[in-house]
């Protein structure tokens, strides 16, 4: 049987109530997410466990097995093959290098003061949660890896734009624009009421609106930041309340789509369905 390392879990329920999770899992060969049948969320097997399947039934592209076709082994160690293929959150000097060279490009100082301190305050929770449960970035720190690769693709972008793009406020945005997630999520990956009651999008919204306002930024100012994180699904079927109309916010959701689908199609395996791209990924 081959060997594989958990790097991801999400706890789960039946329509019928009985309890299951979703593993996504990684080997030499492929990556794979599975269904597994009466798994408690105290039971193992965790993220960094090794597990082997005695057999996986595919219905339609969707993996399941029963409890007992898995077998639970120990965390791996850095020495063993698959250890390197848990993803981890990226280094705290990777991601100030980033932001260090985006502020070369900003100009209003009262905006460039709130990107210092909150590059800052945001690292470690950021690096701490998910970006979401299964659909991508779905591990610890995956939050904090969405964010630096929009950020990162900004840096090289935005020298190349010919136009009166403020960089600000795409920079606050990124930073901002999943900041909801620390709530919506636990860092498990379990989901949160204030998913359902407020959403991501509105508690990273007025929370970028709050310290904005607190800095005295001018209210027009503070409108088109906020609406670029308020904007950044694209589409209101994919839960924007309101659709781009700046070039900022434009840039924003089109950097959030590249990661969140280059990341989905990392995640499958070789000609694996992926509902969120609606096409079968090949590697």
């Amino acid at each position: 049987m081959k060997e594989f390392i958990v790097i991801g879990r999400q706890n789960s329920i039946t329509r019928q109530g009985s309890p299951y999770v979703i593993l996504k899992v990684a080997g030499q060969e492929e990556q794979f997410t599975v269904s597994v049948w009466d798994v408690a969320p105290d039971m193992p097997p965790e993220p960094g466990q090794l597990v082997q399947f005695r057999t996986v039934k595919d219905f339609n592209g969707k993996r399941s097995c029963s409890l007992p076709d898995i077998i639970v082994g120990m965390a791996a160690t850095e020495t063993h093959p698959l250890y390197n293929l848990i993803p981890r959150p990226v280094s705290q000097e990777r991601w100030q290098e980033t932001i260090s060279r985006l502020l070369t490009y900003c100009s209003d100082p009262r905006l460039t003061e709130v990107i210092t301190d909150f590059a800052d305050k945001l690292y470690k929770p950021y690096s701490q949660y998910p970006a979401a449960t299964t659909v991508h970035h779905a591990y610890q720190g995956g939050l904090l890896n969405h964010t630096y690769q929009m950020l990162h693709m900004l840096e090289g972008l935005y020298p190349c734009l010919p136009y009166e793009i403020k960089v600000e406020r795409c920079i606050l945005a990124i930073m901002f624009h999943d900041y909801g997630k620390v709530y919506e999520y636990s860092r498990q990956g379990d989901t949160q009421p204030d998913m359902y009651l407020l959403g991501h999008i509105y508690i990273g919204a007025h929370k970028l609106q709050n310290i904005l306002e607190l800095r005295q930024v001018p209210p027009e100012e503070i409108k088109r930041i906020v609406h670029c994180v308020l904007a950044h699904h694209g589409q209101r079927e994919y839960g924007s309340p309101v659709l781009p109309c700046t070039q900022e916010a434009s840039i924003v959701s089109y950097l959030d789509n590249i990661s969140a689908k280059v990341d989905s199609m990392e995640s499958a395996a070789d000609g694996d369905y992926v509902p969120v791209l609606g096409t079968h990924v090949i590697k």
